[in-house]
């Protein structure tokens, strides 16, 4: 097995030069995610700091924070191994004996995954109760922050019914010494298992792992399917069958080469505040009511490592995460999604909030199949805006997709939006939380026209310093919505005008700083975005037919 748990991880990282060991005093309170910001934006090394203020145990961050200690994580062979599996899955004959002799070393690769049970582990050398959650070095990363969380939770439940289990990251601000909260989300697996017991008037036992193979942290991020298991995915990213103990304070078994494991419970009815806290959208989620995480005892290594992670405005350690997991999983979508040839969301914009996909059109009209499809496949399903071409375009080159679409679209037929959805819970931009509305862009078939790739012409008043982004795309400076609402409507009809040279571009985005917005397509991306709701603010001359809303470009 590739790295068993997280202390061989960070030998390894210490071996390649790739970790800095700070034994000055730092303290959890803002100043180690201040220092790990700087490190990541300078595309700097893992740090471990030996002597974390207030707290009892080391403390080590920034593991995942570039392309090439992802690679020292978890390598090619999960890649190759789901590629693999694929291909056998999916040729055009069964897999018979001989192609299974010819592909044995990927069969035995498979028979090697699972869980292997033992009656002790390195997380049960100690056990406390109560479990002085004080002593560990959570960080408060921004200065409005709500309190201390864990960072990188990896909070394990199980079905109340079936036994089913889910493994998910979910925020655990600090409360006190044997309480925390559980930002446990409605759409997530975990979520879903405590409504079930919350309507059985059951509390809904949970055990929190920290720290681990690297595996394990990487599966509980990943978007899968709700009945696969995270741990079965561990056990394939490891390269080996998944160590497990008896738990002696709880009845889940533990991940025994976890570095900590808090077990306890999530009662029935009980919400307390929680929040805010600076989150991946690059704002901060407020305060809201959320369940509570009821921790009964800590077991743990003699001498454990506390992993952790700053969250903020993207790209940040997450990323590398992210995008990994996406190359991981993407032979897998044209299995469960045959329409789809490729399929990519935008680190820059969270991932949520913009995706784009490749399709094979088949038939007319297909590609809102498979817009569907992406749209109802697990978290996929918290996709805000979905750009949909038959080009075959490489989608994590975003001016090419956003080209590809521009040239294709007809806005007539082509836009659709979807409101009064459910949405994701740390996006603000919808009229509530967890409500908002969704967006379609297609542009598929041959392109019908040249894109524009200069501006020439007057601007309407109340907006300046035009800046072409990419092929269709113009960029323009505005006040704040709220200090000129019509405005808007004002570049509508400007657009709309004879001889406008707004008319050349088939996407105008408003902003309010065009320069700024434009320097880099990460910070287009965002900026565009993170900050926009489908329903609220899309503008267009409009007319209804057959129900659907016509946009005269």
């Amino acid at each position: 097995m590739s790295h068993p748990d997280l202390q061989s991880f960070v030998t390894d990282l210490r071996t390649h030069g790739e970790l800095v060991e700070i034994e000055a005093p730092c303290d959890p309170v803002l100043e180690i995610p201040e220092i790990h910001r700087r490190v990541i934006a300078a595309g700097g090394p893992a740090l471990l700091f030996s002597n974390p203020v207030g707290a009892d145990f080391p403390l080590v961050t920034n593991l995942f924070g570039s392309r090439a200690r992802v690679e020292m994580a978890f390598g090619h062979r999960p890649l190759d191994f789901v590629r693999r599996a694929v291909d056998l899955a999916t040729g055009p004959d069964l897999p018979g004996l001989g192609s299974l002799w010819k592909n044995r070393d990927l069969v035995s690769q498979g028979l090697g995954l699972g869980f292997k049970h033992r009656a002790k582990g390195p997380v049960t050398e100690v056990i406390e109760d109560p479990p002085g959650l004080d002593r560990l070095p959570m960080l408060h990363c921004w200065k409005d922050d709500g309190g201390a969380f864990i960072t990188l939770p990896l909070v394990y439940t199980e079905h109340p019914e079936h036994g089913g289990h889910n493994l998910g990251m979910y925020r655990l601000q600090r409360y006190d010494d044997r309480t925390t909260g559980m930002h446990i989300q409605i759409h997530r697996g975990g979520g879903n298992h405590h409504a079930m017991a919350e309507a059985r008037g059951e509390a809904l036992p949970a055990t929190v792992f920290v720290g681990g193979p690297p595996a394990l942290i990487l599966s509980a991020i990943a978007p899968l399917p709700e009945n696969v298991p995270e741990l079965l995915l561990a056990s394939l990213l490891a390269g080996g069958k998944l160590p497990r103990c008896d738990n002696p304070v709880g009845p889940h078994p533990l991940v025994a080469s976890a570095e900590f494991a808090l077990v306890g419970e999530i009662p029935a009815r009980i919400r307390r505040p929680e929040g805010p806290f600076g989150d991946h959208y690059g704002y901060y989620s407020l305060e809201h009511d959320y369940p509570v995480f009821q921790v009964k005892a800590l077991c743990r290594r003699r001498r454990p490592l506390f992993p952790a992670t700053v969250v903020g405005k993207p790209r940040q350690e997450d990323a590398y995460l992210g995008d990994y997991l996406q190359k991981l999983l993407s032979p897998l979508f044209p299995v469960v999604m045959p329409s789809v040839a490729s399929l990519w969301t935008y680190a820059e914009t969270g991932y949520h909030s913009l995706g784009a996909v490749v399709t094979r059109e088949r038939y007319p009209r297909e590609a809102m199949v498979t817009a569907f499809r992406v749209l109802g496949e697990g978290q996929l399903s918290l996709t805000k805006f979905l750009l949909v071409t038959s080009a075959p375009v490489d989608l994590s080159d975003f001016p090419a997709t956003l080209e590809a679409v521009l040239a294709r679209f007809r806005p007539q037929t082509d836009l659709y939006v979807f409101s009064n959805l459910s949405m994701d819970t740390l996006d603000y931009t919808g009229p509530a939380v967890n409500e908002g509305s969704k967006g379609v862009l297609l542009g598929v078939g041959e392109p019908v026209r040249e894109l524009a790739r200069s501006f020439q012409g007057a601007l309407p008043q109340g907006v300046e310093k035009p800046v072409v982004f990419c092929g269709g795309c113009l960029v323009l400076q505005a006040s704040a919505y709220a200090q000129d609402t019509a405005l808007p409507e004002r570049v509508v009809e400007a657009a709309a005008a004879e001889g406008s040279g707004l008319a050349a571009f088939q996407l105008i985005v408003l902003v309010d700083d065009s320069a700024l917005a434009t320097r880099t397509t990460a910070r287009f991306l965002w900026t565009a975005f993170t900050r926009f709701e489908p329903a609220a603010d899309l503008h267009g001359r409009q007319s209804v037919h057959r129900h659907h809303l016509v946009h005269d470009a």
